[in-house]
C-alpha cells in the first residue's frame, strides 16, 4: 500500500541502529510531521537505511513536506504491529520555520481558464 500526506516537520528523531539476530547491521531514523488534520494530527515516520535517512538532509523542523509511504503491518506473539515506512520526501512549501504568523492570504476569485468537468 502505497500513500502520500503533506504536513510540516515538527520534530527530527536521533539515528538509531542495531544488529540483527542474522547478525546484520541496520540504522532507522524517524521523523514527524504535523498534517493539519482536526484528529490526530501527528504522524512518525520512520526510514530504514542509510539512502533513506539521507533523504532528510535536506530538510529541517518547520518545513513543509510531501511524503510518499508504505503501511504494513507484523504480528509477533499474538500482538500485531505498524509501521509507517517513508520512501520519498519532497519539499511542498516555501519551507519556512514553525511560528504562529497568518497564513498568506489567497486570491478566491475563480479562474478563467477553469475546465473543470462539474
Amino acid at each position: 500500500m502505497s500513500l502520500a500526506v503533506k504536513g510540516r516537520i515538527t520534530q527530527i528523531l536521533d539515528v538509531e541502529s542495531g544488529t540483527s539476530k542474522a547478525g546484520k547491521e541496520w540504522k532507522k531514523q524517524g521523523f514527524v510531521i504535523d498534517t493539519g488534520a482536526q484528529f490526530n494530527p501527528e504522524v512518525c515516520f520512520s526510514l530504514f537505511g542509510d539512502e533513506k535517512i539521507n533523504m532528510l538532509r535536506d530538510f529541517g523542523a518547520g518545513q513543509e513536506v510531501e511524503v510518499a509511504f508504505n503501511i504494513s503491518s507484523r504480528e509477533f506473539n499474538g500482538k500485531w504491529y505498524h509501521n509507517i515506512d517513508a520512501w520519498k520526501i519532497t519539499s511542498a512549501g516555501q519551507g519556512t520555520p514553525m511560528n504562529n504568523a497568518p497564513a498568506p492570504e489567497i486570491d478566491a476569485a475563480p479562474a478563467e481558464d477553469d475546465d473543470l468537468p462539474f
